[in-house]
């Protein structure tokens, strides 16, 4: 299957559809099944692995991406509380031990916290020189703080922001999506099948009959029809993993995007960020 890809302003391409592992790593009966999952998703070419320091698994993650480093596109975050200059490093260097890695593709803050944002991204540009990362963004960020980032001296090389956008949580698209297209700055949508609440929807439902899929996947592929998208859905089984992989062959037909404008209608006004 040809892979949907999405490119940074560096130039590095991966794919549309990622893996996110919020929630993973809290079962230890589950631990195997979660580490197999991941080295499917891949070996499926699905490159961009998503983790952070507060979801407390990624030992977790360093397991699975063992041997297959130079496959995966490895994300992780800083929590706000540790987003001082300071603090931001040796948060990255405790992540990069746990990760069991040299460095991180990409390196976020998680969320707005009570530290100046340049003293973050100070902590961030240090860490690129060091080359402990490639790359570094922010997560939970609306249209202003993205222009106090981007006021920041070096603070316009904000690589992504990452937000939670499915059909029932379009708010991004009244500004931030148009703001981040406008910048050439990817958005990373976590929650793209809406913590699970999207699966029984009775739309999504009938358009997956007709296409020969399931609902999850035809949220997976609404979620990634426009360019500039990566879509992280957690998938903590194999099954899973290669449904959600299936899902980068739809294409939705425009009468598929009326029939779900209808149901889960764009915004026409502001509305605020939705925090999973």
């Amino acid at each position: 299957m040809k892979q949907k890809t999405v490119t940074f302003r560096n130039g590095q391409q991966v794919s549309a559809l990622g893996q996110g592992t919020w929630h993973m790593g809290k079962n230890s009966l589950k631990k195997i099944e979660e580490i197999t999952a991941l080295q499917v998703g891949i070996d499926l070419g699905l490159k961009v692995l998503d983790t952070a320091e507060m979801y407390d698994n990624e030992e977790l993650v360093g397991e699975a991406i063992k041997g297959l480093r130079d496959k995966v596109f490895l994300i992780s975050k800083v929590l706000p509380s540790n987003a001082s200059l300071q603090g931001t490093i040796q948060a990255c260097e405790r992540s990069l031990k746990k990760l069991k890695t040299d460095y991180l593709d990409l390196y976020l803050l998680h969320w707005q916290g009570s530290y100046p944002f340049n003293e973050t991204v100070s902590a961030m540009i240090k860490l690129q020189r060091e080359g402990k990362i490639k790359q570094w963004g922010v997560s939970n960020m609306d249209v202003s703080e993205m222009e106090e980032f981007f006021a920041l001296p070096q603070g316009n090389t904000c690589a992504v922001d990452q937000v939670a956008y499915n059909l029932q949580t379009r708010g991004i698209e009244f500004d931030l999506l148009p703001w981040a297209k406008n910048k050439n700055m990817p958005v990373i949508a976590y929650s793209p099948i809406g913590e699970g609440n999207l699966v029984e929807n009775k739309l999504l439902k009938e358009i997956a009959q007709k296409h020969q899929a399931t609902s999850v996947q035809i949220a997976l592929a609404w979620t990634m029809r426009n360019q500039g998208l990566i879509a992280i859905p957690k998938a903590g089984s194999v099954a899973h993993v290669k449904e959600n992989y299936e899902s980068l062959s739809i294409k939705l037909s425009s009468q598929d995007l009326e029939l779900l404008d209808k149901l889960f209608p764009p915004p026409d006004k502001k509305i605020p960020l939705a925090l999973w």
